[in-house]
């Protein structure tokens, strides 16, 4: 320990004689550290494995980010593990791009896919606690990091936890553990942390037990002792500043984002509404929307953003708030120091509802600001907030975004954000503004992937059209004039991804028909006029491809010629689907009935599974369906939209491959209730139902669908919402036949 001890100081001393004489940089960031950030940079770097204690708000991500990149420059490390919660992995992912240049990679989606990430991985790794649950042994095999970082490391302050034991099996040179609060509850937390540093410092746990609790005769611990000297112990690994430390070195505002993963029934409900955008964004490319349709936009998208903090908002029968989670995590650790106090913005009461319920369970003192309170009683709760030290948190609607001084407080945290910057900025005025006397940390709660992440560039690119007209700050000659409606469109398009549903649209001469195959025989009608005897669409067993036959009185070879533009024009190699081509032949009468005599007499068999009559069309009726055939349509329907609800639970939950077995399993039901209903083989499995016959039957949803199968990494959101659009060739929606239960 000793030598090791020796070598690292020997390093460092090295390392700081080489930056005195300009050999090394000074700074191993994009942007210059606080002198008090290269402290905790160098006491990183040279301790190898360290515990960074900083008060929020002080950048401990930062020096984790430059110790790693230090370390590089020395040659110590190749690759770096950073372990956070989910809600932070984003937030990793842009304080690295915004201070340095290193390659990193963030670890999503199904385990086969986690361990391939690790095989191949870049500098920066970036994953969470969950994920090291099942994945810290092959972490180790595969990755082999040189550098863990944990960050919000209270995660395993319980050392009894998975969690905690998951973690400690991992191995490396370096680990960086990076806490604002190592101690909440009882000492037992630092030692859990201590322990995955350097197990050497305090200890088994039964003589750190004897050594810091007093027992009583039955060995139950009644208090502490000996606290100094575990402060001692502990103080090599650790350094801890707090704000008011640093106070004359630290930016006046600091802004942080934590991205939080939405329940699958709120991530349902978002859909739904994101769905409903998406068509009346689809019909303004087209045409001026209505009076009737630009208001149902704005409810919608007030509606996807309501979604995004919880759905109780619209729903009073659901109270599911990722969000609340996120925010308890933070008030635990904000609110340890008496002094802070927090002010949390929302659009929406019933979100501040929640919000104070949760406060009320964490039992502080709180003062409300919103629409509901009365005017003579809103004056006494800001007075409350300002003067009572025990009401910590000052709860507000944008009602109270203007007009408020509220400097006492130092924190302010967004449940959502709104539309317009200076909405923001008002938010965030009350609190960073004159005299106040502390530094601001503002932290925004966003649902990951949604319409509010996709504002965050939204809201900057507004900001700096403001910043540069008004303080002249940035390039003025590049930021670009958008005005009216059509600017309106082209934003919205920015904030809203869902898979636009085509629109119904009149025929174009040009325009690819729907069932390109009877498109094909339309045409050869036209041009063949009485010299066309029959046109049909065969399906040739083992095979994924269909052969359009043209029967002609004579001169198959011509007409042959003549139709192959036709073809080249519906099913050429930039229009034709690869995994089901559409080839064609033209053959004469005498060559059929030649055929047909030889098959009756068994010297040539055919081997067609079936055969679709594009000309004459096939005269309709006859085709009824029993009542028996009727039931078996609406059970398979229903099995089909209970595999569809598997499949987006299973994907929103990133099981990957069970999501994708329950979608396989879903596109054969409805393919065999498709198969039922128009009296056509029943596929045997989700290839056979997209194929063949059955394949016109799926209109839009084909392409999407054939490629999900056909490649394993195509989202499977995509295909779900191809089903949902999918419909028959007379556009009927695909789950309104016979079946009331929708996805």
């Amino acid at each position: 320990s000793r030598k090791y001890a020796e070598e690292r100081w020997l390093l460092r001393r090295e390392y700081e004689e080489k930056v005195q004489a300009g050999i090394l940089p000074q700074q191993e960031t994009k942007m210059p550290l606080f002198s008090y950030q290269r402290a905790g940079m160098l006491h990183l770097a040279f301790k190898e494995r360290a515990l960074l204690a900083d008060e929020m708000g002080l950048g401990k991500t930062i020096q984790a980010i430059a110790a790693c990149a230090l370390l590089r420059r020395l040659g110590k490390v190749r690759r770096v593990l950073i372990i956070s919660p989910a809600s932070l992995k984003t937030e990793w992912e842009e304080q690295i791009r915004k201070f340095s240049d290193l390659p990193y990679q963030i670890v999503f989606g199904p385990r086969h896919k986690r361990l391939q990430a690790y095989a191949g991985a870049p500098f920066f790794t970036i994953v969470n606690y969950e994920q090291m649950l099942r994945d810290s042994l092959e972490v180790n095999a595969r990755l082999a990091p040189d550098v863990v970082i944990l960050d919000e490391a209270q995660r395993i302050k319980n050392w009894s936890t998975k969690t905690a034991q998951a973690i400690k099996r991992l191995q490396s040179r370096y680990a960086f553990v990076l806490t604002g609060t190592p101690i909440e509850n009882r000492i037992d937390e630092i030692y859990s942390i201590v322990n995955f540093i350097d197990p050497a410092v305090l200890g088994p746990l039964f003589r750190f037990n004897r050594e810091f609790y007093e027992l009583d005769d039955r060995g139950r611990p009644i208090g502490y002792r000996n606290l100094d000297k575990l402060h001692e112990r502990i103080r090599p690994l650790m350094i801890r500043r707090r704000k008011a430390h640093v106070e004359t070195q630290l930016p006046s505002r600091t802004d942080r984002n934590h991205f939080v993963r939405m329940s699958p029934g709120q991530l349902e409900a978002y859909r739904d509404h994101e769905t409903n955008v998406a068509r009346l964004v689809s019909v303004a490319k087209r045409r001026s929307l209505t009076r009737q349709e630009q208001n149902k936009l704005m409810r919608e998208l007030a509606m996807m953003r309501m979604v995004c903090d919880t759905p109780y908002i619209l729903d009073p029968k659901d109270r599911s708030c990722p969000k609340l989670k996120e925010l308890e995590s933070l008030l635990d650790e904000l609110c340890s120091d008496r002094e802070v106090k927090v002010v949390i913005f929302s659009e929406w009461v019933r979100m501040l509802d929640l919000v104070r319920e949760l406060i009320e369970k964490m039992k502080f003192g709180y003062a409300l600001h919103t629409g509901n309170v009365p005017q003579r009683r809103r004056r006494g709760e800001i007075l409350m907030f300002k003067s009572d030290p025990d009401c910590r948190v000052f709860l507000s609607t944008d009602s109270g975004g203007l007009g408020l001084n509220l400097q006492n407080a130092s924190i302010v945290i967004n449940c959502d954000l709104p539309w317009n910057p200076a909405k923001l900025e008002q938010r965030i005025a009350r609190v960073w503004r004159k005299y106040q006397m502390r530094n601001v940390t503002v932290i925004n709660l966003i649902s990951e992937n949604t319409i509010e992440q996709r504002m965050l560039e939204t809201l900057a690119v507004k900001r700096s059209l403001a910043e540069g007209v008004l303080d002249r700050k940035g390039d003025l000659t590049r930021i670009p004039l958008k005005r009216g409606a059509r600017a309106f469109m082209d934003r919205l398009e920015q904030v809203v991804k869902a898979p636009v549903p085509p629109a119904p649209v009149k025929p174009h001469p040009e325009a690819l028909p729907a069932d390109r195959s009877a498109g094909f025989a339309a045409r050869a009608s036209e041009l063949l006029g009485e010299r066309l005897v029959a046109c049909e669409e065969r399906y040739p067993e083992d095979a994924a491809h269909s052969v359009i036959t043209v029967v002609v009185e004579r001169d198959a070879q011509t007409w042959q010629e003549k139709l192959q533009p036709v073809h080249e024009a519906l099913f050429g190699k930039d229009k034709i689907d690869p995994l089901s081509p559409v080839h064609f032949q033209v053959i004469d009468r005498a060559t059929v009935e030649a055929m047909d005599r030889l098959a009756r007499t068994g010297l040539l068999k055919t081997t067609v599974r079936a055969t679709r009559h594009l000309y004459p069309e096939p005269e309709r009726g006859g085709h009824d369906l029993t009542g028996e055939e009727r039931q078996q349509i609406a059970d398979l329907r229903k099995q089909g939209t209970r595999k569809l609800k598997m499949a987006r639970i299973l994907d929103v939950e990133d099981l990957g491959e069970e999501s994708r077995e329950a979608l396989l399993k879903a596109i054969n039901l409805l393919g065999r209730a498709l198969a039922v209903e128009h009296h056509l083989p029943e596929p045997k499995d989700a290839t056979e139902a997209l194929s063949g016959p059955l394949a016109s039957l799926w209109n839009n949803a084909l392409s999407t669908l054939r490629e999900f199968i056909g490649k394993a990494e195509t989202p499977v959101p995509l295909a779900l919402d191809a089903i949902r659009s999918a419909g028959p060739a007379n556009g009927a929606d695909f789950f309104d036949r016979g079946n009331s239960t929708t996805p």
